[in-house]
């Protein structure tokens, strides 16, 4: 009953904080939201819950009905015991009498203080049930606790770890090869290094391995072959809240506290002020946009950053990472959400952030154009670096890279986004 409950629960969840994928089930929630129904899956999400309550609905008659069991037979046995009791009592006949301690007769008061014990002592015995019931709900998810607590990491720190601080930046894959699954290589044999404070960017068809390579820096996996050196450090090596410390990111998908925007910004850095913050956020496009809003930084943004739109989320993701202030970034198609106009503008800010603190950058871009400048681009397909170079060295090879900017500029012409810089 408890997992019927709990997929139940999980499944209504899922629908309210969706909003934008399925409508919300009922007429008091639309006149709230005001989200379209993109893919008119009310319907099939409706009759997914119906499902899941019918589950939980039959699971908790099952239980109903076993206490019901129980319940009577308690009844019957106190019931029976306490006639029989009464009956003894009633003639005269002591419990003691019974058990050979000594033999006498009962008075009334005596028939009257046997009823009024048995009674009391019926009272407990009769929230068997409930309690019952409580501990077998309460055995479940204990044992969901103890198996939660039981799973161990698959990634290990070394013996004695290494803690790195004020590292240059430096970063090489030296022969990596990976997969999430056995027979399905994410990367094959990569190797290539990123030189202390430059801003490099990987670019390539869908699935080839970009944003893998963010994870394995992060060390969210092992390898299957090959290393990954900070500094000439193994990562294997270093202590993950050490290297993980020296890495911020930008992510696609941005993660949003139900909190204030102030707090969502400041999660980068806890010990960062509100001039801190509020310079983060300037860096990143957000602050003239926040100062509008009545309630300024303490604006609420909502579960999962509903109450914003996709593009005020990657800001204030990127405010975010800007204010970790560290001497690695990672910048996961950071401004996929944003127009050209707001992308152009914000990466000539970062432009000038990276310049000015020498950071090393790495760059997963969609759109060519906003990484056109970048001292290094490499080009990956199917796990393998097919082209190193700038961005002219690349347009001269007519390979990937050449065929993938000219598709994105005649997109670009015939949709007038072309920004002169």
């Amino acid at each position: 009953m408890n997992n019927a409950d709990n997929q139940a629960a999980s499944i209504a969840t899922d629908s309210l904080l969706n909003v934008e994928a399925v409508k919300v089930l009922n007429p008091i929630l639309i006149a709230k939201f005001t989200f379209f129904n993109y893919f008119n899956a009310e319907n099939y999400q409706i009759e997914k819950y119906d499902k899941a309550l019918a589950k939980y609905h039959k699971s908790g008659l099952m239980t109903s009905l076993s206490l019901a069991y129980l319940n009577a037979g308690q009844n019957m046995i106190f019931s029976t015991s306490l006639s029989i009791m009464m009956y003894m009592a009633a003639n005269g006949v002591s419990v003691s009498k019974i058990l050979c301690v000594f033999s006498g007769t009962m008075s009334i008061g005596d028939l009257v203080m046997v009823n009024g014990l048995v009674f009391q002592l019926s009272l407990p015995l009769n929230f068997l049930g409930s309690v019952y019931r409580e501990m077998n709900q309460a055995m479940v998810d204990m044992d969901t606790l103890f198996s939660l607590e039981k799973t161990k990491s698959s990634i290990e720190e070394s013996e004695n770890p290494i803690d790195i601080n004020n590292i240059k930046g430096s970063i090489e894959f030296k022969d990596v090869s990976f997969s999430y699954e056995p027979n399905r290589p994410i990367l094959d044999h990569l190797s290539f290094s990123v030189p202390p404070g430059k801003r490099v960017a990987f670019v390539g068809p869908s699935g080839c391995g970009k944003s893998t390579v963010l994870r394995l820096l992060y060390r969210f996996y092992d390898l299957n072959q090959g290393s990954i050196l900070i500094d000439g450090m193994p990562i294997k090596n270093i202590s993950l809240h050490s290297l993980r410390n020296e890495i911020a990111i930008v992510p696609q998908d941005t993660v949003m506290f139900n909190s204030t925007i102030y707090e969502n910004i400041a999660f980068g850095n806890s010990d960062a002020k509100m001039e801190d913050v509020i310079q983060a956020s300037k860096m990143a496009g957000l602050h003239n946009l926040i100062s509008l809003l009545p309630q300024g930084y303490e604006t609420p943004v909502g579960e999962r950053g509903l109450m914003i739109s996709g593009g005020e989320r990657q800001r204030i993701a990127l405010a975010r990472a800007l204010l970790k202030k560290a001497p690695i970034i990672f910048f996961d198609e950071a401004t996929s959400a944003l127009d050209a106009h707001t992308e152009q503008s914000i990466m000539r800010n970062v432009k000038e952030i990276l310049d000015r603190e020498k950071c090393t950058a790495i760059f997963i871009a969609h759109r060519l154009r906003t990484i056109k400048d970048f001292d290094l681009i490499y080009v990956l397909k199917k796990g393998r670096l097919v082209e190193v170079g700038t961005h002219d060295e690349l347009l001269k090879l007519n390979g990937t890279y050449s065929e993938l900017w000219s598709i994105q500029e005649q997109v670009a012409k015939k949709e007038g986004t072309i920004i002169d810089e």
